[in-house]
């Protein structure tokens, strides 16, 4: 579960959440944001997810590109089967669009990748049952668990 302060507003990445999501060989993670862009963060990001990590990735985006060899989709609920996480590559704006789909879509956690942050919507995940992780990069944390 998420960690807030007190006041319920200020979050803390969980650094035993991050560590379980990380280690999950089985998860799949629905990668929101990842097209064929080679500049877009989320295709090189998504790869060490993938070849690194050892996850099944889905990559969703507005077109529904596949990409890296998996079929893409536009929404995540067009996703058959079970969603482990959800790794928003998406503006801190539009964010809370892509949690309100992840918790309705069954997804176990939502990961804002760096500089996505909205508080409101990662208290929402949190609420609903969902681990959070937010302003977070897998690549860049992933060594800090041997990874």
């Amino acid at each position: 579960m998420s960690q807030f302060n007190g006041a319920g507003t200020a979050r803390v990445n969980d650094p035993e959440v991050i560590e379980r999501l990380l280690r999950n060989k089985t998860a799949r993670w629905a990668i929101v944001g990842l097209s064929n862009n080679p500049l877009r963060p989320a295709v090189g990001v998504s790869r060490f997810i993938q070849d690194h990590l050892g996850m099944e990735i889905i990559p969703v985006s507005l077109k529904g590109d596949d990409v890296h060899g998996n079929k893409g989709y536009r929404r995540l609920s067009e996703i058959p089967g079970s969603i482990d996480v959800v790794d928003c590559f998406v503006n801190s704006d539009r964010v809370g669009d892509i949690v309100d789909q992840a918790i309705e879509a069954g997804a176990k956690a939502v990961w804002m990748q760096l500089g996505v942050v909205d508080e409101a919507a990662a208290a929402r995940a949190a609420a609903a049952g969902l681990d959070v992780v937010m302003d977070a990069c897998p690549v860049i944390e992933a060594p800090s668990y041997g990874l």
